[in-house]
């Protein structure tokens, strides 16, 4: 939310996730939210969300961090996404991407444009005849190159992948965790759990655990590579 709360003139406003799509209304001009939300791994009502924007001549700007490569996505039902690579897509960091549907960029000024934002990147790192590229490429920045070789590697893999596959795979892993927790059923990859001293996240550590606290909570996050084995570690080391 920085980005826009830095900026004079705006009017911000917040609701919950589960009333997000009531919350549209004929002076929203543009519907921000994350796919999967970080802090609790709820998944949002897009199909809610994305038809009360319309309704109300609304734009929407969808971040897909917590979402690609472990849920499946079309970002194409929506105006803009944005997404940084390093989770599910196991890129590392400095790799992100946007996309943006032709109608919705027309009304979009690069600010940050630069010569890979060029329409021949190479014939733009020079002089004052800049020609933007008549593509998304125009609100592109110069890649983090080093980033960017092992983030090919990482996506070509998960571009083949059978993601909702993954999914069921993940979030059934979530189920049984909450299961075994004695937990309410999350229905996703993330689980969270109230630790707001942060002894849970404290004894997965000691036991060898990587798992992480957000907002008071402690977070597991079951991707691909994670098994029932994991699960039932998770449970012994905080039952």
């Amino acid at each position: 939310m920085y980005p826009f709360l830095a900026v004079d003139g705006l009017v911000v406003r917040e609701a919950p996730l589960a009333g997000l799509a009531a919350a549209v209304t004929e002076r929203t001009a543009l519907v921000v939210f994350s796919l999967v939300q970080s802090a609790t791994g709820e998944v949002a009502d897009a199909d809610a969300v994305v038809a009360a924007a319309r309704a109300c001549g609304a734009a929407t700007l969808v971040d897909l961090t917590q979402a690609a490569g472990v849920f499946p996505v079309d970002a194409g039902r929506f105006d803009a996404t944005v997404c940084h690579a390093y989770k599910w897509l196991c890129a590392p960091r400095g790799v992100a991407f946007l996309t943006v549907a032709p109608d919705f960029a027309a009304r979009l000024r690069p600010v940050a444009a630069g010569w890979y934002a060029g329409d021949d990147p190479w014939d733009s790192i020079y002089g004052t005849r800049m020609q933007l590229a008549t593509d998304a490429r125009r609100f592109d920045v110069s890649p983090a190159w080093q980033a960017f070789v092992g983030a090919e590697v990482s996506i070509g893999l998960f571009a083949g992948a059978d993601v909702p596959a993954i999914w069921r795979h993940a979030s059934a892993l979530g189920a049984e965790a909450c299961r075994r927790l004695g937990a309410p059923a999350q229905h996703s990859a993330i689980v969270t759990l109230p630790d707001p001293d942060g002894c849970g996240l404290a004894r997965l550590a000691a036991a060898g655990i990587r798992a992480s606290g957000r907002a008071g909570r402690l977070r597991l996050a079951f991707h691909v590579w994670n098994t029932l084995d994991d699960v039932a570690a998770v449970g012994a080391a905080l039952t």
